[in-house]
C-alpha cells in the first residue's frame, strides 16, 4: 500500500511538471505569441508569450518604414522627392518592381511600393537616401529600437530576409506600429490592398487581406515564410480616435492569424477607453518652507497623462504623498512628493509633485533690507 501511494505521488508529481512546461505553448489553433496594445499609453491588455524571441519575415519593413517616416516628418525626405535607383538595386531578392540602375521614383510611389508590394529594391533606394547605404540603414534601424527600449529584438538587414540571428518579438513590433500610427501621411498607402507604380506598369498587391476587409483597419502589414509562419500586425481606430494595435507571430495558417488579430482589436474596443488623469491642482495645499525668504511655495504635478482602462471602471482615484514642510533653499521644478493614479487598485500612471517657484534661503542682507524697507514705511 505504502509503495502503490508513492507510485500515485510520483505520477502525481509527472503529470504536473509536463503542465508546467506545456503552459507557455502555443495551442494548435493559436499563434507563437500575440498581444493587444492600445497605441497612445501603449498599454498592454492582452498577450500571450509577447516577448517571445523569433523571426517574424517581412513585418521586419515596419523598422524599416519608421526610420524612413521619421525623416519625412523631420523634413528631411519629401514625398514629391525623386530618387534615383543605385547598382545596389541589381539581382535584388525577394519581392521587387523591377528598378534598374539610373530609374527615378518619387518617394511616395517608393514607399507605396514597400508598403503595398514588399519591394525589397524599392527600399534600398530609400535606405540609402535616408542613411548614405543599407548597411549604416540598418545601424539606424537598431539605433531606433534602442531608443524605443526594444532590448529583445535585433536586425540584420532592412528587408526581412530569413537569419537566424535576427530576432523581435510580438511587444517590440506592437511598439513599431505604435510609433508608425503617429504619421498619417502613410495611412492612404497602409490602407490600399491593389495600386499600380511605373506609370502603371508595375502592379502592387497587399498580402494584408484586412485592408479590404477590416472596417476600422489603417495599417499595417502581413507576412508569411517557412521559416516565421504567419504574421501579422493590425491596426485599427474607431470614430472616437481610440486606436488599437494588435499583433500575431508565428501561426500556423492565415486564417489563425487574421482570427487573432481581428479578435483582440474587437475586444479592445469594446472592452477599454482612453481616460485623462486631469488632476486638479488646486487640490494640492502650499507647501512650508523653513528657512526660507517666503514662508510657502505652491505645487503642482510635473505632468498629466493618459491611461487606458477598462470601460466598467470608475473614475481614476488619486494618491497624493508629500512632506508638511521643506527648507529652503527651493528651486522651481524641484520633485518633493509624487501623485499616484489607480484603476480599482491597478496602478496606471504616476507622476512627480514639483514646486513652482524657487525660494532663496534667509540671508543676512535680506534680512537686513527687509527691516530697513518696514522701516521707511
Amino acid at each position: 500500500m505504502h509503495k502503490l501511494l508513492m507510485l500515485f505521488g510520483l505520477l502525481l508529481i509527472s503529470c504536473s511538471s509536463f503542465l508546467l512546461i506545456g503552459a507557455d505553448k502555443a495551442l494548435p489553433d493559436e499563434p507563437k505569441g500575440y498581444i493587444l496594445m492600445e497605441a497612445e499609453t501603449k498599454t498592454v491588455l492582452e498577450e500571450h508569450n509577447s516577448d517571445l524571441k523569433l523571426n517574424a519575415g517581412y513585418l521586419t519593413k515596419l523598422m524599416s518604414l519608421l526610420v524612413i517616416a521619421e525623416k519625412i516628418n523631420n523634413g528631411e525626405l519629401l514625398m514629391t522627392d525623386m530618387l534615383a535607383a543605385s547598382e545596389s538595386v541589381k539581382n535584388t531578392k525577394g519581392a521587387v518592381i523591377w528598378l534598374e540602375s539610373g530609374d527615378k521614383l518619387s518617394v511616395e510611389e517608393l514607399l507605396k511600393s514597400v508598403i503595398i508590394g514588399n519591394a525589397n529594391d524599392a527600399l534600398t533606394v530609400l535606405a540609402e537616401a535616408v542613411s548614405g547605404d543599407t548597411g549604416t540603414f540598418v545601424m539606424d534601424m537598431n539605433a531606433k529600437a534602442f531608443d524605443l527600449g526594444l532590448r529583445n529584438t535585433f536586425y540584420f538587414s532592412p528587408y526581412g530576409y530569413f537569419e537566424e540571428n535576427e530576432y523581435t518579438t510580438a511587444h517590440d513590433i506592437a511598439v513599431i506600429c505604435s510609433e508608425l500610427a503617429k504619421y498619417d501621411f502613410l495611412t492612404p498607402a497602409f490602407s490600399t490592398w491593389r495600386d499600380f507604380v511605373k506609370e502603371g506598369s508595375v502592379e502592387l498587391v497587399s498580402e494584408n487581406k484586412l485592408t479590404r476587409s477590416y472596417g476600422l483597419h489603417i495599417g499595417f502589414k502581413a507576412c508569411h515564410s517557412d521559416e516565421s509562419g504567419y504574421c501579422t500586425a493590425e491596426c485599427g481606430r474607431n470614430d472616437s480616435g481610440n486606436t488599437f494595435i494588435a499583433v500575431a507571430v508565428g501561426a500556423e495558417n492565415e486564417d489563425i492569424s487574421y482570427k487573432t488579430v481581428k479578435s483582440l482589436l474587437k475586444n479592445g474596443f469594446r472592452q477599454y477607453k482612453v481616460t485623462s488623469t486631469m488632476f486638479p491642482e488646486e487640490m494640492l495645499k502650499p507647501l512650508s518652507v523653513i528657512g526660507g525668504t517666503e514662508k510657502a511655495v505652491e505645487t503642482g504635478l510635473a505632468m498629466q497623462g493618459k491611461v487606458t482602462v477598462s470601460k466598467d471602471k470608475r473614475d481614476l482615484k488619486t494618491k497624493v504623498v508629500y512632506p508638511e514642510f521643506i527648507n529652503a533653499p527651493v528651486h522651481i521644478g524641484q520633485p518633493i512628493g509624487c501623485a499616484a493614479f489607480y484603476s480599482g487598485d491597478t496602478l496606471v500612471f504616476e507622476t512627480d509633485i514639483i514646486v513652482k517657484k524657487d525660494i532663496p534661503s534667509l540671508s543676512f542682507g535680506y534680512v537686513f533690507k527687509s527691516m530697513l524697507l518696514k522701516l521707511i514705511e
